[in-house]
């Protein structure tokens, strides 16, 4: 299964001793929001940290392709997806509600306020607004916007549509959306071109570039027509792409804005080549796989070692008209894992959490199924710099010994690893280290299956919405079933499967999740923090309610500078690992992505983010040489 990587991390180059003083008391220091960011001045861009790598009035990124040919249509297989969106089926075209099933990049056809670069770990700069303004105290954002901003109807985006739709998010909006406006206290028009979005003081520091970066809808529009997932209806866009042709659960395309208002401001210049960009939908990855070997997908970036072995052997392959290649990959945290659900009574121990990872044979798996093309995954923050490794650092012990006695002791030591098997599928050790951890924790066999002393049984579903995973399942099942866990594999179709994650009806799931390069407070309340345990929607699949997690999780938010966050997410990361709350499984460095060779482009790929979609273009001649114009 693959997440959204919603949101986008920089080394530490200095050490910060002072954290015992420091850090450690941000809490009860005052909020210093872009400290080194000047106030009542009109900005054209903002930054966490205060570096900006372009200056007012840039041209165009850096990574644009500005002789790019416009034309063409990429089908393709996307990689990841946001809020509600399903990549399997899709029942509504409201892709910012917590309820339905929306097809992704639905966010294409929006304009936001400010928008993100690619090749900076924390920049936006101005997309629908010109310039931003900072208040006195930092907590106040006047946006100037374009007056030249147009809805798709024609109709102006005004401050009043603005000031609306941050008010609609903070109300209605997906998870994702509406817990960083949880401190919005006004979102206020002053005037056509001019909004003003102010927030209590108690938000994190780089919450701004978050909220920034939301969608903006039309208020009449949506007063007419709702704000739900009820009808399969677009919302009115101001994007660079608008809703074209479309069938419920089959197939969405995107068709280009040709006289699009601002294909020619910086930020936008020389990207959304593509005159269409057209999603199909599979009930299942091999009916994918086979629409790309057809050429009915031209695109798609391979999850399954198996294939990408031994897969890609057909005859488009062989006569040169399909490629593959593999892309390097972003400087940003990746998590993969599965996770066990603590709202179910029987994972709430740690010794039983700790049990069931040790009956995961990582290096039987990667040799036997995945032609061991993966590497282990110890890390919340896997490849990036907030990664603990080791025993920690001066200035991480400083930190962690504000939680000697609250959080595991293990945090403490050695970061945690995962075990490391003989690779037989069934390591005797680790199995009987297994049940010396669910004894310890009160479990007990009786008739060849644990229970506790009320007499419930230790059960464990684990559920998935693809075939791939009940493969996969076949040693780690076994060896949860040997040690005397009553464990299976339910396999539903996609709208159930998004149905039980988001009410969080399930025992185990796997998740994917792309980390921020640089995390704000909100996006690890996302996945992490007690305020989202009982948020439905929420990534809080573990269901963690912690209150070290959450001090943790404050404190990152209000850093005020890379070193400090670095060292603030290592502990994290430490007390995370030691908690135990999901099973990191394995991880790529790279994007293996096979497409028919009918596009182009650049070598010069941005560190922090790949959507093909707006970066790579058509290739007629190209096209025409395969048979594909």
């Amino acid at each position: 299964m693959s997440r959204p990587a919603a949101r986008q991390c920089g080394a530490s180059r200095r050490t910060f001793l002072a954290l015992a003083g420091a850090a450690v008391a941000a809490p009860l220091l005052p909020h210093d929001v872009f400290a080194s960011v000047e106030t009542g001045k009109p900005l054209h861009g903002l930054s966490a940290f205060g570096d900006l790598k372009y200056a007012a009035g840039f041209s165009h990124f850096d990574y644009a392709s500005l002789d790019a040919p416009k034309g063409g249509t990429f089908n393709f297989q996307p990689g990841y997806w946001y809020y509600n969106q399903n990549v399997l089926t899709f029942n509504t075209l409201n892709a910012f509600v917590r309820t339905g099933d929306a097809p992704p990049r639905m966010e294409m056809c929006f304009a936001s306020l400010m928008t993100r670069a690619y090749d900076e770990p924390d920049a936006i700069y101005g997309f629908l607004a010109e310039s931003v303004t900072l208040s006195e105290d930092r907590n106040g954002f006047t946006f100037a916007l374009r007056p030249e901003a147009r809805f798709h109807d024609g109709s102006p985006i005004t401050a009043e549509d603005v000031a609306f739709t941050y008010t609609l998010l903070k109300e209605k909006g997906h998870p994702q959306l509406l817990l960083p406006l949880a401190e919005l206290t006004e979102a206020r028009a002053d005037g056509p071109h001019s909004v003003h979005l102010r927030f209590s003081g108690q938000q994190s520091r780089r919450n701004i570039l978050t909220v920034a970066t939301f969608p903006i809808f039309s208020k009449a529009f949506v007063e007419e027509n709702g704000f739900d997932s009820s009808r399969i209806v677009p919302l009115l866009g101001s994007g660079p792409y608008r809703v074209g042709n479309f069938s419920a659960g089959r197939f969405v395309e995107y068709k280009r804005v040709e006289d699009y208002w601002a294909r020619d401001l910086g930020p936008l210049k020389g990207f959304n080549h593509f005159d269409t960009v057209r999603i199909d939908f599979y009930r299942d990855r091999n009916a994918g796989f086979e629409a790309f070997k057809k050429g009915d997908v031209k695109w798609r970036q391979e999850f399954t070692s198996r294939i990408w072995a031994t897969g890609y052997d057909f005859p488009a392959m062989r006569e040169g008209r399909v490629l593959k290649t593999e892309i390097p990959g972003e400087k940003r945290g990746q998590l993969y894992g599965l996770v066990l659900n603590q709202r179910r009574e029987q994972f709430r121990d740690v010794r039983v959490r700790e049990a069931i990872s040790l009956c995961f044979d990582f290096e039987w798996t990667n040799r036997n199924l995945f032609y061991d093309a993966y590497t282990r995954s110890h890390s919340f923050f896997e490849r990036a710099p907030f990664m603990a490794e080791g025993a920690p650092s001066p200035e991480e012990e400083a930190l962690l010994a504000r939680f000697r006695g609250e959080a595991p002791e293990a945090a403490f030591g050695e970061a945690v690893m995962q075990p490391v098997s003989d690779g037989s599928g069934r390591d005797r050790n680790n199995l009987r280290r297994a049940r010396q951890l669910l004894t310890e924790a009160g479990w007990t066999p009786r008739d060849g299956v644990l229970h506790n002393e009320r007499g419930t049984r230790l059960t464990l579903e684990y559920l998935v919405r693809d075939e791939i995973f009940l493969r996969q399942d076949a040693s780690f099942g076994e060896n949860l079933r040997a040690i005397g866990i009553d464990a299976s594999t339910r396999l539903v179709d996609a709208s159930q499967y998004q149905s039980r994650q988001s009410a969080f009806d399930f025992d185990m799931i796997s998740a994917a999740i792309g980390m921020d390069a640089t995390p704000d407070e909100e996006g690890l309340e996302q996945l992490f923090h007690s305020r989202t345990a009982a948020l439905e929607g929420s990534y809080n699949f573990a269901g963690i309610t912690d209150p070290v997690v959450d001090e943790l999780i404050e404190i990152a938010g209000k850093a005020e500078n890379r070193d400090d966050l670095t060292v603030t997410l290592k502990v994290l990361d430490r007390v995370l690992r030691a908690r135990r709350d999901w099973i990191p499984n394995w991880h790529l460095t790279n994007h293996r992505v096979a497409h028919w060779d009918m596009f182009g482009y650049s070598d010069n790929k941005p560190d922090y983010f790949f959507p093909a979609e707006a970066l790579w273009w058509f290739d007629e001649e190209k096209a025409k040489a395969i048979g594909k114009a």
